[in-house]
C-alpha cells in the first residue's frame, strides 16, 4: 500500500457509529458494498469513484453518500494524493431519527438519490460529527445531535419537507425537560435523558425544543453549565474544579465556551469579580 493510510474509530457515544480517516496515493478499492450508511468529505486531492452505474469525481469539500448495499470503489484521482473522512452509521441507528423528520414509518432505509453532493451544510455537519470522534470530544448530547444535523439535512437535500409530530401542551413537556437539566448539569446527560424526561421520543424531543426556544438541547444544556459555572467563578472556587465539574472537557473548552457568551475568559472574569 505503499504510503498510503488508514484509521479507524469508533464513537463511544452512538453505537455503530464509526469514523474513517484516509490518506490514499498508491491504494484503490474493489467494488464492494456496507451494511452501513457512508457520509464522506474529500479533503484534499481528487476522489475518483463509481457508483450507481456512473464514474464520480470528488474535488475538495464535496460530499459522497452511498446508501445502505450501494457498491462502489476509490481510488485517488489525478498529481495530489487523497484524503478523506468517512462517516459509517448502521441503518437501525437512524431509522427512528428518519421516521420523526419524515412523519411516517420506514419500512426499509431511506435513500439519498444524489451520490455527490455540493452542500456546505451538510459537509459542516460530517466533518463535525467525524472531529466529535476521532478526538473523542463532546458530550453525549453533543455527538446525537451532531448525528442530528447530518440525518436531517440528508432528509432536506432529498426534497423531503422535514414535518414531525405534534404534541399537545409542548410548554408543560418542555418545562420537565429544563427541571431535568438544571437538576443534571454536573452529569454527562443523554437526549434519552432529557426526552424521557419530558414524556416524549428522542428526536420529537429535539425539534420541539429547537421550535420552542431557538436552540437546541446541546446548546441549551451548553448555556446552563456556563451559567452555573459563573456562579462557582463568582464563589471563587479553582478553574480547573469548575471546568471538570459541569462537564467540560478541559479548561481550554471551558474558556472557549465561556467567551462566546461573556466576552472574556473565566480567569478574567474572575478576576474582575473579586478584585
Amino acid at each position: 500500500m505503499g504510503s498510503s493510510q488508514f484509521e479507524f474509530f469508533k464513537n463511544h457515544h452512538v453505537p455503530s457509529l464509526t469514523v474513517l480517516k484516509a490518506a490514499i496515493e498508491d491504494f484503490s478499492y474493489d467494488r464492494h458494498a456496507h451494511e452501513e450508511y457512508a457520509f464522506g468529505v474529500t479533503l484534499a486531492g481528487r476522489q475518483d469513484f463509481f457508483s450507481g452505474g456512473q464514474f464520480h469525481r470528488s474535488p475538495p469539500g464535496n460530499v459522497i453518500l452511498f446508501n445502505p448495499e450501494e457498491v462502489h470503489d476509490g481510488h485517488a484521482g489525478g498529481e495530489q494524493a487523497l484524503g478523506y473522512v468517512m462517516v459509517y452509521v448502521h441503518p437501525n441507528q437512524v431509522l427512528p431519527l428518519f421516521e420523526e423528520l419524515l412523519g411516517r414509518p420506514q419500512t426499509s432505509p431511506f435513500r439519498s438519490r444524489s451520490t455527490l453532493i455540493h452542500d456546505p451544510l451538510l459537509r459542516q455537519a460530517i466533518q463535525e460529527i467525524a472531529r466529535l470522534t476521532t478526538h473523542q470530544a463532546g458530550s453525549c448530547i453533543d455527538q446525537e445531535n451532531a448525528l442530528y444535523r447530518v440525518i436531517e439535512r440528508m432528509v432536506q437535500l432529498g426534497g423531503h419537507k422535514v414535518t414531525g409530530q405534534r404534541t399537545t401542551r409542548p410548554d408543560t413537556l418542555l418545562g420537565h425537560a429544563k427541571t431535568y437539566i438544571h437538576e443534571h448539569l454536573e452529569a454527562d446527560i443523554s437526549l434519552d435523558d432529557i426526552s424521557q424526561a419530558a414524556h416524549l421520543s428522542k428526536y420529537h424531543f429535539l425539534r420541539l425544543f429547537r421550535q420552542q426556544f431557538g436552540m437546541t438541547p446541546h446548546q441549551y444544556v451548553i448555556n446552563c453549565r456556563v451559567n452555573a459555572a459563573r456562579s462557582a467563578l463568582d464563589q471563587g472556587a479553582p478553574l480547573t474544579e469548575i471546568a471538570l465539574r459541569f462537564g467540560f472537557a478541559d479548561l481550554s473548552h471551558f474558556n472557549r465556551r465561556f467567551k462566546r457568551i461573556y466576552g472574556m475568559t473565566p480567569f478574567q472574569y474572575q478576576r474582575d469579580i473579586t478584585r
